[in-house]
């Protein structure tokens, strides 16, 4: 059957009855994290809410005062998660997030009118597309796909949206002779019903599940953003439809503002403030590093220097890497003397490294991993890391300097 959603997907309202309320459970990742919700799987005479298919996520909207969480396709039928059950024959309001329908109306017709131009202007087929949160991705038949087509093409797409062109929907039966005259990646295993056809006048007729505009002015305008490397020999185009483009385009805007004010010019002049900053940050790295070499050697020859130097030397700096501590560490020379060495913030996450004869390293390098909460790993006399915290630094210097008062 096709829904009613799929009649007319302008209706924002819709009133039907429930057909059946079951227990049941969705797997779902909010903030990254993964849920198991416990609800009911609904039914109904009829819905506006559309269920996943075709490329498209499902709608989200109200069931009374309930929100749908998902929807999903059964064959001929729609299933609605929520979390209060139901009474069969209950008369239930749905109301869809038109914000949320809207958008997908809009990407999903701009990706059926690139995909009819893309293969018209280029003979490029459409293996496969993807809805995106930000932005939509068409899987295009070909190795690669030039600046100047990317550039033909969205000045194509967005002529026809300038033409007011119809989009018509068909449900023919699926031995209609007319079913074979338009195109199609086929059909679900699953499916049931009469055959649905976006028909946009002059340009495409395809089989399709989803929603769409009825006039390809209503997708304002598209955005091609460019391509890049797919799959097995395929390219991947990348586009913004309807209110995406404008949200891109503010976006855009804000941060162009802010660079303004970061960067003291002009917009056509911020590539190039921004390549100063780059050599610059450069010089200054390469200088620092310079410095912290000439540091590194200075503090272990002022060790060295030191006619009753014991035989454990601790060293501690905020900044720092690992090749700084490994400079002292060789200055020293660690065959009779222990080195511990760590860089970072002083209570906080850091490097370490631990130096000096083979033996005493191995077995104390696991505790020192252990008090500093971190990680690492080491062979012959060096046992270096990441420690998640330093601030129990202290306790690893008394290990340690317990340990060379019993090698004396």
């Amino acid at each position: 059957m096709a829904f009613q959603c799929q009649r007319d997907c302008y209706m924002k309202e819709f009133a039907t009855s429930v057909v059946s309320c079951c227990p049941a459970e969705l797997k779902r990742e909010i903030n990254g994290k993964k849920e198991t919700v416990k609800g009911f799987n609904v039914k109904l005479q009829d819905t506006i809410l559309f269920p996943e298919g075709g490329g498209q996520p499902d709608d989200h909207g109200l069931m009374g005062d309930v929100p749908v969480l998902r929807v999903m396709r059964q064959g001929a039928e729609a299933v609605h998660f929520v979390e209060s059950p139901l009474e069969v024959g209950q008369e239930v309001h749905l109301k869809v997030d038109w914000d949320r329908r809207f958008d997908h109306m809009q990407q999903h017709s701009g990706q059926h009118l690139i995909t009819a131009l893309a293969e018209t202007m280029f003979g490029y087929k459409t293996t496969s597309w993807d809805l995106g949160r930000q932005r939509s991705t068409i899987e295009l038949d070909t190795l690669c796909v030039k600046p100047a087509q990317v550039q033909a093409l969205e000045e194509a797409v967005n002529e026809k949206i300038r033409a007011h062109v119809q989009v018509a929907v068909q449900l023919l039966s699926i031995d209609d002779p007319a079913v074979e005259k338009v195109r199609s990646r086929g059909l679900p295993d699953d499916h049931a019903g009469p055959i649905r056809i976006i028909d946009m006048e002059g340009i495409d007729a395809n089989m399709c599940c989803g929603t769409h505009v009825s006039n390809l002015s209503h997708l304002q305008v598209i955005k091609l953003l460019g391509t890049e490397k797919g799959k097995k020999n395929k390219t991947n185009l990348m586009f913004l439809a309807g209110q995406r483009v404008l949200k891109y385009a503010e976006r855009c805007y804000n941060t162009e503002r802010s660079l303004v004010a970061l960067l003291k010019t002009g917009p056509d002049e911020h590539v190039e403030a921004v390549d100063k900053i780059q050599k610059s940050v450069k010089l200054l790295q390469k200088n620092n590093l310079a410095l912290l070499r000439d540091s590194a050697v200075l503090i272990a020859q002022n060790f060295k220097n030191n006619p009753l130097r014991p035989n454990f030397f601790s060293f501690h700096k905020k900044e720092g890497d690992n090749e700084f501590m490994n400079i002292i560490a060789n200055e020293i020379g660690t065959e009779d003397t222990m080195v511990f060495l760590t860089v970072g913030e002083e209570k906080g996450p850091g490097l370490f490294l631990l130096a000096g004869p083979s033996g005493p390293v191995a077995e104390l390098g696991p505790r020192v991993v252990e008090l500093l909460q971190g990680k690492g790993a080491g062979k012959n006399g060096r046992f270096q890391g990441k420690a998640n915290s330093l601030a129990r630094r202290g306790d690893v210097e008394a290990l340690l300097q317990h340990h060379a008062s019993e090698e004396e």
